[in-house]
Parts: C-alpha cells; structure tokens; sequence
C-alpha cells in the first residue's frame, strides 16, 4: 500500500486532536497534579488575528489560531510512529 502526504497530514491532526482531548481529560486525575500543568500549558506557535471582509450580502471572518500542548505534540509523534508502522 502507497503512503502519501495527504495521510500523513490526517494522521497528524488526529494524533494532535487525540493527544490534546486526551491531556484534558487526564488533567482531573489526582495522581498526575504535579505533571500535568505542564503538559497541558498551550505554547502559542502561530497567531493570526480574525480579518473580516465584508461583501453587503455575506460577512466572512478568517483566523488561525495555532497554540499546540505538550500532550498534542506527543498524540502526534506516536501519529508518525504508527504511520511508519502501519
């Protein structure tokens, strides 16, 4: 079976998107309170600010936000291991 980019990419945002769901739900037990702040500080990365254009018929508002955790690069790096594997 082929790899491509575009999987790559997928696997990549979920791994992101998992890893992120999975620090905060993790951020509640007692026995990680002294680790998980850590994990879960979001580290801004990339901050565009909303720009708005206006067309009288329809409003369109644009942004990106990127500001990753601890937990997210994590949730990506086993994305890229189990890419390379599977």
């Amino acid at each position: 079976m082929r790899r491509s980019y575009g999987t790559l990419i997928v696997f990549l945002i979920i791994g992101a998107i998992l890893g992120g769901i999975i620090g905060d739900l993790l951020s509640g037990v007692d026995a990680l309170a002294s680790v998980m702040p850590i994990l879960v500080h979001t580290y801004p990365v990339l901050e565009m600010t909303p720009a708005t254009l206006n067309l009288y018929v329809i409003q369109v508002t644009l942004g990106l936000s990127f500001t990753p955790n601890l937990m997210s690069i994590i949730g990506m790096v086993v994305a890229i291991i189990l890419f390379r594997r599977y």
